[in-house]
C-alpha cells in the first residue's frame, strides 16, 4: 500500500474547491460523467487506430444510488488507470489526463470527441462527498488499484482484487449537507439536464420491457416481461449528424426531445456546421412568435462536445436570436468557467458573429426558394428579423434581402420593390420618399381608407418594436420618411400635382377657426384648417408625428433617454374647410346650436381615434339617443 500527500500548492485545497471553484455544486455529476465519457472514448480511439488490442464492445456508463449506505457510484468500462496513472492524474491536482491524451494523439484524436480541459473536474466530487474512492483497472495487464481520500490532502493507494473488469468506478460517500444527491429523482434530473446527449450510453436503473407474443400464441396469452437497462441519454442527437442524414420529421422529433412541453411545431430550422476557424455544430429552431416579445428566453442550450454547459446564453448568442430555440455545441467554448468569462472569450465572440451570418443567409435562401411560403410565415418571424435589424449591424446590412414590408391589402414587398412601387406617387416637396403606415388596421381603418382613396399605398407595421425599426431605417436609408397614417395630415406631407381649391374666403376661414376653437376650448387640441376634398371627413384628429413617435418609443422601452415623466397629450384637430359641415357651421346663427354641432363632430372624431372614454363616452351615447328621438 502507498501513502502520501496529494501534490497541491495550498495546504487545504478542498474547502476552496467546495466554496469557490464552482458556483453550483450540482455540476459535480456533470464533471464525473464527462471524465467517464473521456475514458471510454479514449479506449475507442486507441482500439480504432490499432494501438490497443482489446475488445471495445458496447460500453456504457452506469450511475447507482445507494441511499442506505449513503453512496453514489459512477462506473465506466473505459480505459481504466494503473497505479502509476492514478499517481499522475489524480494526485497532481489540475493535471488533465484528457489534455495530455489529446496532445499525444493530436493528429488522430482531434475528432474523437474527448472533452479535455477539465483539470480540477474530478475534485468537484468533494463538494458533495466526505470521502471519495476510485477503484480502477487499466486495459493494460496490470492489477486493479483502490484510491481513497477523505477530503484532506492525505490519500491511500493500494492494489485490490475487488475489480477484475476493465474500467473505473468512482464511489462518493455523500456528506450530510448534500443528502439531496442520494435521491434518485434528483440524480435523474441532473443526468437529464447535463448529460442527456452524452456520446456514451448512460444507464440509470432498469425498466420493464414487454416481450412480443409469438404468432401462434393463444388469444388469452399474457405477454412476458423482462427488465432491461434504462438508458437515460441519447448518444447521437440530431446535431451530431449531417443534414443529409436527417428528414424534417427527424428535426421535429429532436425539437420535442429538447422541449417536451412545447406542443406547437417550429416554423423551420437552421443546421449549423463549421470546422474553421473554430468548431461549431448545432440546430436552431424558429418558433412562432406572432407580435409578442413576451416569450421565454434562454431557450438555446449551450454544449461542449455534447456536455451541457448553460442555457443562459446572453452575450454568447446575439441578443435578437435569444428568441430562438435549439442547441449550439462547440469544443472551443470553455466548460467550467463563469458566464461573464464566456461572454468575453474571443472564440465565443467569433461564434456569435458566425451564427448571425448563418441566420441571415438562411433567411435569404428561404425567401428565394419559396417566396409564397416565406410570406405566409412572415407574421410569425418578423419580430426576430426586426429585432436583429435594430441590434446587430452586420445582420441589418444583409436584411434588405429578406425583410418584407406588408401593406394593409395583404401584399408584401422587399425594400427595392417598395421604392419602385410607391416613389412615383408618394414624395414630399423636396423629393423625399414618404412611406405611410398603420399600426392597427382596425383602429385606423378610416385613415387608411382615406389614404387609399387618394391612390396611396399604406404599409402595416404592427409589431411591438416598430418605432425603433423606423428610426433605424430612417437613419440607414437615403431620403425617406415614415409617417403613420393618422399622424400629420397627408395633404401637408405629399406633393400634389393639382392643389385643392378652397371654397371659402380668408374671412370665412378666420370665422370658422374662431368658432371651432371657442367650442372645443381644450389646450390639447390645435385647430388647423385644411382645403381638403369635399369627400374627406369634416373633422379629423391627428397627432404630430414627432410627438406620437416619442410616446411610442417611450412605451416600447426607448423613452428613458428623453427625460422624466410622460409626454403631454397633444393633438391636431384638422377641419376640412371644403366640407358641407364647414358651411353648416358658418350658416348656423344660434350660438348654442353651433357649439353643439362642433362638439358632436369633435366627439365623432375622438371616437374614431379611440379617444372618447369614460364620462365623455357615456354623455356622447346619451346625446346620440336623444338625437335619434328627435
Amino acid at each position: 500500500m502507498t501513502k502520501g500527500n496529494i501534490n497541491v500548492s495550498v495546504e487545504n485545497i478542498f474547502p476552496l474547491i467546495k466554496k469557490f471553484l464552482y458556483s453550483d455544486h450540482e455540476i459535480f455529476l456533470r464533471e464525473l460523467i464527462s471524465n467517464a465519457t473521456d475514458a471510454t472514448l479514449k479506449l475507442k480511439h486507441l482500439t480504432g487506430i490499432g494501438e490497443v488490442k482489446v475488445e471495445y464492445g458496447n460500453p456504457k456508463i452506469e450511475v447507482k444510488v445507494d441511499k442506505e449506505n449513503k453512496t453514489l457510484r459512477i462506473i465506466d468500462q473505459g480505459i481504466g488507470m494503473t497505479a502509476e496513472e492514478v499517481e499522475k492524474y489524480i494526485n497532481q491536482v489540475a493535471f488533465s489526463g484528457a489534455e495530455e491524451f489529446l496532445e499525444k494523439y493530436k493528429d488522430s484524436a482531434k475528432d474523437s470527441g474527448i472533452i479535455g480541459h477539465f483539470g480540477l473536474g474530478f475534485y468537484s466530487a468533494f463538494m458533495v462527498a466526505e470521502k471519495v474512492e476510485i477503484v480502477t483497472k487499466s486495459y493494460k495487464d496490470e492489477p486493479a488499484v483502490r484510491w481513497i481520500c477523505d477530503g484532506s490532502p492525505e490519500f491511500t493507494l493500494e492494489e485490490t482484487a475487488d475489480k477484475t473488469d476493465r474500467g473505473t468506478e468512482i464511489i462518493l460517500h455523500i456528506a450530510e449537507d448534500s443528502a439531496e444527491f442520494l435521491e434518485e429523482g434528483k440524480i435523474r434530473e441532473l443526468l437529464l439536464k447535463y448529460n442527456k446527449f452524452m456520446p456514451v450510453p448512460i444507464k440509470f436503473g432498469t425498466k420493464t420491457h414487454t416481450l412480443p407474443l409469438p404468432e401462434d400464441a393463444a388469444e388469452d396469452a399474457v405477454a412476458e416481461t423482462e427488465e432491461v437497462d434504462n438508458i437515460i441519454n441519447n448518444p447521437t442527437p440530431a446535431w451530431t449528424l449531417a443534414p443529409s442524414e436527417l428528414t424534417n420529421e427527424d428535426y421535429m422529433k429532436f425539437y420535442h426531445e429538447l422541449y417536451p412541453m412545447q406542443f406547437e411545431e417550429p416554423l423551420f430550422n437552421i443546421h449549423l456546421n463549421v470546422d474553421y476557424p473554430f468548431n461549431l455544430t448545432g440546430i436552431l429552431f424558429f418558433p412562432k412568435l406572432n407580435n409578442s416579445l413576451n416569450i421565454e428566453k434562454d431557450k438555446i442550450q449551450l454544449y461542449q462536445n455534447q456536455v451541457f454547459v448553460t442555457d443562459e446564453v446572453k452575450g454568447i448568442v446575439p441578443d435578437f436570436l435569444m428568441l430562438l430555440r435549439g442547441v449550439i455545441d462547440s469544443p472551443d467554448i470553455p466548460l467550467n468557467v463563469s458566464r461573464s468569462y464566456l461572454q468575453a472569450d474571443g472564440a465565443v465572440k467569433k461564434i456569435s458573429s458566425y451564427i448571425t451570418k448563418k441566420v441571415a443567409d438562411k433567411m435569404a435562401s428561404l425567401i428565394n426558394e419559396n417566396r409564397e411560403d416565406y410570406e405566409q410565415k412572415w407574421n410569425d418571424i418578423k419580430v426576430i428579423i426586426e429585432y436583429g435589424i435594430i441590434t446587430e449591424e452586420k445582420f441589418a446590412e444583409k436584411a434588405d434581402k429578406f425583410t418584407l414590408y406588408p401593406t394593409t391589402d395583404g401584399k408584401y414587398f422587399l425594400w427595392n420593390e417598395l421604392e419602385e412601387k410607391i416613389k412615383p406617387n408618394q414624395t414630399d416637396k423636396d423629393g423625399k420618399l414618404v412611406i405611410l403606415y398603420a399600426s392597427n388596421a382596425d383602429e385606423q381603418h378610416g385613415y387608411i381608407q382615406s389614404a387609399k382613396d387618394k391612390g396611396y399605398e399604406v404599409l402595416l407595421f404592427d409589431s411591438p418594436i416598430i418605432p425603433h425599426v423606423i428610426q433605424k431605417l430612417e437613419t440607414s436609408k437615403d431620403n425617406v420618411s415614415f409617417v403613420r397614417v393618422d399622424a400629420d395630415h397627408i395633404n401637408n406631407l405629399i406633393k400634389k400635382d393639382e392643389p385643392v381649391i378652397s371654397k371659402l374666403t380668408e374671412t370665412e376661414k378666420e370665422s370658422l377657426k374662431k368658432n371651432v376653437e371657442e367650442a372645443v376650448n381644450d389646450k390639447k387640441f390645435t385647430v388647423q384648417l385644411e382645403d381638403l376634398d369635399s369627400t374627406d371627413a369634416p373633422f379629423t384628429i391627428t397627432q404630430p408625428e414627432f410627438m406620437r413617435r416619442m410616446k411610442d418609443m417611450q412605451a416600447t422601452g426607448g423613452g428613458g433617454m428623453f427625460g422624466m415623466g410622460g409626454f403631454p397629450e397633444m393633438y391636431n384637430l384638422v377641419v376640412n374647410s371644403n366640407s358641407e359641415f364647414a358651411d353648416q357651421i358658418l350658416k348656423t346663427e344660434n350660438a348654442d346650436e353651433k357649439e353643439s354641432l362642433i362638439k358632436y363632430a369633435l366627439d365623432l372624431a375622438k371616437l374614431s381615434q379611440n379617444l372618447l372614454k369614460g364620462k365623455d363616452l357615456t354623455d356622447f351615447i346619451q346625446r346620440s339617443y336623444k338625437q335619434l328621438e328627435k
